[in-house]
């Protein structure tokens, strides 16, 4: 663990092994942290985060730069450590993970260089106001699996290029990439204490984190259900909370459907689904699901080529653990129990290293209460629901308590622009797959769904980051 400007073990000794997806081997034995270690890095975060708040914006952004560059410098060695450590096929998926990650540091040191405040005006002459934005202090990042650099980057490197002083625990089934990122943030030599790293079981490390009086906020990337025990056990501090999506692609009768199919392909099989923008539920439009269904299983034959993530042809790897595999076995029983048919794959691939190859797949004929179209799956599968207007697919998609993305193929634009409108989600993507998105832009759950508060991305995640100060000033009487 990195605290205080030192690695250094657990308090108690005690270690847990990492074992990776793609080949079952042990890749390292990781801290296993507590609630004491968790403690101890908040306070020598709170320690440092005065004098990290009082340097320039430019200062801190030098430093946002810095991390960026010694990124760039191992770029080969993270992406390798990215595939062993979270299954996404070298050449396909881990350097796009890394190069968006150099983005982020990039992009957090030109924000804080940016971030103003106002100046309203006073109701009193002569009064002059000003509306100043300070950091929160000590903000407690708590990180997921699925995209172990650059979903803790969006937030850590805004977070300490505002001046907030960070105390970061990652999901422990990909602690590895968490340590190998720190790395390159240690080595940037940033003051002791503004960045620390505690490697734990989230229960235990992250609970403390959330709860401990000496974060002032927490910002959390995960699940739904993990998300509303962070919200619990962060009550009355500012949270960003990051959750869960159910979010669907719909295809009307009038959309490009090689386009469509294009677009879920990205949406169902990138990071073998396990993104909270995966297409969860293909609505697809009576008129066109026959040929959407063929084309879609084509392609999925032809281009999501399932095999060892080192080696050049893959382009989809194994998921990264057996909860994922697991849900994803029950998810399609289920399906296929309710009348759903397999158009391709249905089971875990055999003749792998590990179990947790799991082939991609399309389902057709998928009921709508079924288990695959309610819930999060996060694994490689295309649920094909029939569809008979944009009125039901409207309907589906706030049926859901789910309110992070939905994603609509179509030649109308006021179709599209009308979807847009009604549906409860915080980013609607248009003729674009559900997995689109661009690092700068807003991105976040709507209110009143499960799918978070807040919003990450570029400049606007800095909202969360920072408050106000109200600052009033009188002008004393000018002397003669």
């Amino acid at each position: 663990m990195f605290v205080g400007g030192h690695w250094q073990p657990s308090a108690s000794g005690e270690t847990f092994d990492a074992m990776s997806p793609a080949t079952g081997a042990m890749i390292g034995t990781v801290p296993q942290g507590d609630r004491d270690d968790a403690g101890r890095a908040i306070a020598v975060a709170r320690s440092a985060a005065d004098g990290w708040a009082r340097l320039t914006a430019y200062e801190r952004a030098a430093k946002m730069s810095a991390v960026g560059e010694i990124i760039a410098s191992r770029r080969d060695e993270l992406a390798r450590t990215l595939t062993l450590d979270q299954g996404k096929p070298f050449r396909a998926e881990a350097f796009d993970e890394v190069d968006e990650l150099i983005e982020y540091w990039h992009m957090a040191a030109e924000d804080a260089k940016r971030l103003a405040g106002e100046l309203p005006n006073s109701v009193s002459p002569g009064k002059r106001v000003m509306l100043v934005r300070r950091p929160r202090g000590v903000v407690g990042v708590i990180s997921p699996w699925n995209w172990p650099y650059t979903m803790p980057a969006e937030l850590i490197a805004p977070a300490l290029a505002c001046g907030n002083a960070v105390v970061w625990t990652p999901a422990p089934s990909t602690a590895v990439c968490a340590v190998a990122l720190a790395h390159c943030i240690a080595d940037a030599d940033l003051p002791p204490g503004v960045f620390n790293l505690v490697t734990g079981p989230g229960p235990i490390v992250g609970d403390e984190i959330a709860r401990n009086p000496g974060t002032d906020g927490v910002a959390f990337i995960g699940s739904t259900a993990t998300g509303r025990l962070v919200a619990q056990a962060a009550a009355g501090k500012a949270a960003l909370l990051e959750m869960g999506g159910n979010g669907p692609l719909v295809v009307l009768d009038d959309a490009d459907v090689e386009a469509a199919v294009e677009g879920t392909l990205t949406a169902c099989y990138l990071c073998a689904g396990q993104s909270c923008t995966a297409g969860e539920r293909i609505l697809v439009h009576r008129a066109v699901r026959d040929e959407f269904v063929e084309l879609l299983a084509r392609r999925v034959t032809e281009r999501i080529l399932l095999g060892d993530p080192f080696h050049d042809g893959t382009t989809m790897g194994p998921v990264n653990n057996e909860p994922v595999a697991a849900k994803m076995d029950e998810h399609v029983d289920d399906a296929v129990e309710r009348g759903a048919s397999i158009v391709s794959g249905g089971s875990r691939a055999t003749g792998f290293a590990t179990s947790l190859y799991w082939e991609p797949t399309v389902l057709t004929d998928v009921p709508a209460d079924a288990r695959i179209a309610l819930e999060e799956t996060f694994g490689p599968v295309a649920p094909v629901v029939t569809i008979d207007s944009l009125d039901q697919a409207i309907t589906l998609t706030n049926a859901s308590p789910y309110g992070l993305l939905a994603a609509i193929f179509t030649d109308d634009l006021n179709s599209g622009l009308e979807f847009a409108d009604r549906v409860h989600t915080g980013w609607v993507n248009i003729n674009e797959s559900s997995n689109y998105w661009e690092a700068q832009l807003p991105f976040g759950g709507r209110a009143g769904t499960d799918s978070g508060i807040g919003r990450v991305g570029g400049s606007h995640v800095m909202q969360s980051f920072t408050e106000l100060q109200t600052v009033v000033l009188t002008p004393g009487r000018r002397r003669r």
